[in-house]
């Protein structure tokens, strides 16, 4: 179970944006599709706490059913094809992104790596 988490880990830092200096998110939307078992299993480790860490705080959670594509005023660095995929938002435009869910640890991690940025921003 630890090497797909670092595998998974690695992967994501890979396909991540560059994000800018200082980026400060404003949300980070989940596309999730119905009876997708990555999203309950998501459900269960993550999203009961999330809102209450720093990282919900400055990128609050906002579900999005994958088939009706992206919210209005968003602007995606390319298409989400997967579930569960989170992409993290500022001033509608994608700074960075986490295909798939493997494990809270994983997660985190990649979570982590993408909102450092957003230590010195807005909130």
């Amino acid at each position: 179970m630890r090497f797909s988490a670092r595998l998974v880990l690695a992967a994501g830092l890979l396909a991540m944006p560059a994000l800018a200096p200082g980026a400060a998110a404003r949300e980070l939307l989940m596309f999730e599709r119905k009876g997708c078992t990555y999203c309950l299993k998501f459900d269960r480790d993550v999203a009961p706490i999330y809102e209450k860490t720093e990282e919900g705080r400055r990128a609050p959670l906002k579900r999005v059913d994958l088939s009706r594509g992206a919210p209005g005023g968003v602007v995606l660095a390319s298409p989400v094809r997967f579930a569960p995929t989170f992409v993290l938002v500022d001033e509608g435009r994608e700074v960075g992104r986490i295909t798939g869910y493997a494990s809270d640890e994983a997660f985190w991690g990649l979570l982590g790596a993408m909102t450092d940025g957003m230590a010195g921003g807005r909130p």
